[in-house]
C-alpha cells in the first residue's frame, strides 16, 4: 500500500495526533509535543475548548446516528488517539451488534486501536484499517471485508482534513469514500476553520515545527463537502452548537471548527 509518511514513531517532531491528546487531557505524548501544545496554547488559547467540544460532537454524533437513525456500521477515518469515550464505546453502547472500522497510518495509534479491540462487545465487531486517507480507494476495499456496503454506513472524518494536500483533493477523498455507500448513509465531519487569526497562525506555527501542516479552509469549503447530501438540524454549525446538552445553544461560544451530520438521499 502507497505510504506517505514514515511507519516509524518520532519522539523528536510533535505530532498532531498526540497534541490533539495532550489539549484533551491526556497521557499519550512526549516532552516535544508538550511543548508545542503549550506553545499552541500560548497562541490561542481557545484550543483547549476546541480540542474537547469537537471529541464532545463525535460522541453526540454517533450517538444520534446510532440511537435515533438505527445505524450499526461506523467506518472511523484518521481517528486519531482516545481519551474520553470512543466510537465504538458510544455506538455499541447503544446496539452491541455494531460494527466499527477505524483507519489511521500512524504506528502510535494504531498501537492504542489495537488495545481497543479488547474493549467491544461479543456482538458487534470493533477492528482498524492501517491505511492513509489520501488512498481512500483502498480504505473502501479494506472496509468491504468487515462492513457490509449494501446497508448504510456513517462515515466519519474528525478534524482530518485539514491535512488533505489540497482543497480538491479533500473533496476528491471524502466523495471516493461515499460514492462507495448506498442511501441512507451518513457523513459525520468536521474541520478548522480560518475564522480565528490566532487559531491560524497555531497551524502556522505547528507547521514550522516540522509538523505535518494543518490548513484551516474557510467556512465555504468545508461546507462544500456536504453538498449533495441532506444536513441533519441544525445543519452545518460551530461543532459546540451542534445538539450540545444545553438548552440554549446560543449561551455556547462558536470556536473555528465547523461541520455537521448529513444523510446520503
Amino acid at each position: 500500500m502507497p505510504d506517505d509518511h514514515p511507519r516509524t514513531t518520532r519522539t523528536d517532531i510533535p505530532h498532531p495526533a498526540r497534541i490533539w491528546n495532550y489539549w484533551m487531557g491526556g497521557t499519550d505524548y512526549y516532552d516535544v509535543d508538550r511543548i508545542a501544545g503549550d506553545a499552541g496554547i500560548a497562541t490561542y488559547p481557545g484550543i483547549i475548548a476546541m480540542a474537547t467540544q469537537s471529541r464532545r460532537f463525535l460522541l453526540r454524533a454517533v450517538r444520534y446516528l446510532a440511537q435515533e437513525k438505527g445505524i450499526r456500521q461506523f467506518l472511523d477515518i484518521g481517528t486519531g488517539l482516545p481519551t474520553m469515550q470512543n466510537t465504538h464505546e458510544v455506538a455499541q453502547g447503544v446496539a452491541p451488534e455494531s460494527k466499527v472500522v477505524y483507519v489511521d497510518n500512524d504506528p502510535l495509534v494504531l498501537a492504542h486501536a489495537r488495545m481497543l479491540l479488547t474493549s467491544g462487545t461479543d456482538e458487534g465487531v470493533t477492528t482498524y484499517i492501517d491505511a492513509d486517507y489520501h488512498h481512500p480507494e483502498l480504505i473502501v476495499a479494506d472496509a468491504r471485508h468487515i462492513l457490509n456496503f449494501t446497508e448504510p454506513v456513517a462515515v466519519m472524518f474528525m478534524g482530518v482534513l485539514g491535512h488533505a494536500r489540497s482543497y480538491a483533493d479533500m473533496l476528491r477523498i471524502v466523495r471516493t469514500v461515499l460514492e462507495a455507500t448506498p442511501a441512507g448513509s451518513y457523513l459525520i465531519l468536521w474541520d478548522g476553520t480560518d475564522d480565528s487569526e490566532a487559531y491560524v497562525r497555531l497551524c502556522a506555527g505547528y507547521t514550522d515545527t516540522g509538523g505535518a501542516p494543518y490548513i484551516p479552509r474557510p467556512r465555504t469549503e468545508i461546507r462544500a463537502v456536504f453538498d449533495g447530501l441532506d444536513l441533519v438540524e441544525p445543519g452545518f454549525v460551530s461543532v459546540a452548537r451542534w445538539r450540545p446538552e444545553t438548552s440554549d445553544p446560543g449561551d455556547i461560544e462558536p470556536i473555528p471548527a465547523y461541520g455537521g451530520v448529513a444523510r446520503k438521499p
